[in-house]
């Protein structure tokens, strides 16, 4: 099993504080557990350098969670941080900061030991458990996204369509040239200048007169062809082991 993450939990309310506490406690994951009332207090206890893993409230007087975010990336080995809130209104922002996760308040022990097991996840890069989440918007409403259920990503513009394995789509900002490049490590391989595929969930690769297509599941046993650029089909072909002449 791996080490127990040391942890910081940060809360301006001492009953949200305590409750936290209490929760983690019951977690066999979470090592020795620290507290501290303000973003000031947070950073002293955090120069340390020995906190694995931060909850951090956002809307705290003085240094919000937000601040606090900021300035551990100049640190050298910054924690894990999870944003807890009564508020969803940061979120995007939050995970552009890195954020494990982002939980909402009252907090349920549940959502919380999945946030927990996200942590051990990232802290273990090769674990089988390893997944990103992703922020996304819709009509003001704040979702969460695991790049694993993500089929293939589409661009439109300066923005990219996530299509997940349920049928849903999601509209983030953000270029596909650097979304591929971000994920390939995570198998997502472009087949096309606006198309990038996952390949964990690719069924089929079609062949015909030299062009190459990939089938990915779609929702209601459905499934979706895409088509590949000549330029990538190369690339695809040698994916399957099948070598170009």
């Amino acid at each position: 099993m791996a080490r127990a993450l040391r942890t910081l939990v940060v809360d301006d309310e001492q009953p949200v504080l305590d409750e936290l506490v209490w929760l983690l406690g019951r977690d066999d994951r979470i090592g020795t557990i620290d507290t501290a009332r303000s973003g000031t207090e947070a950073l002293r206890r955090l120069d340390a350098g020995d906190i694995d893993l931060l909850f951090l409230d956002i809307a705290m007087p003085g240094l919000t969670g937000i601040d606090i975010a900021r300035l551990l990336g100049r640190f050298k080995s910054p924690p894990q941080i999870i944003f807890v809130t009564a508020h969803d209104a940061h979120a995007v922002e939050a995970f552009d900061l890195n954020a494990v996760d982002y939980l909402l308040k009252p907090i349920r022990e549940e959502r919380l030991r999945e946030s927990v097991r996200r942590a051990v996840a990232d802290s273990d890069p090769g674990g089988a458990d390893s997944d990103d989440t992703i922020a996304v918007e819709l009509a003001g409403v704040t979702r969460f996204v695991s790049r694993s259920k993500v089929t293939h990503a589409e661009a439109q513009g300066d923005y990219v369509r996530l299509h997940t394995l349920d049928g849903a789509s999601h509209l983030i900002r953000t270029p596909l040239t650097s979304l591929a490049e971000d994920w390939a490590d995570a198998g997502f391989l472009r087949i096309h200048r606006s198309i990038a595929v996952n390949r964990a969930h690719i069924l089929e690769v079609r062949m015909s007169s030299g062009r190459a297509s990939v089938v990915v599941p779609a929702a209601g046993g459905t499934t979706t062809e895409l088509q590949v650029a000549r330029r990538h089909t190369r690339a695809l072909r040698e994916l399957i082991g099948e070598h170009t002449p």
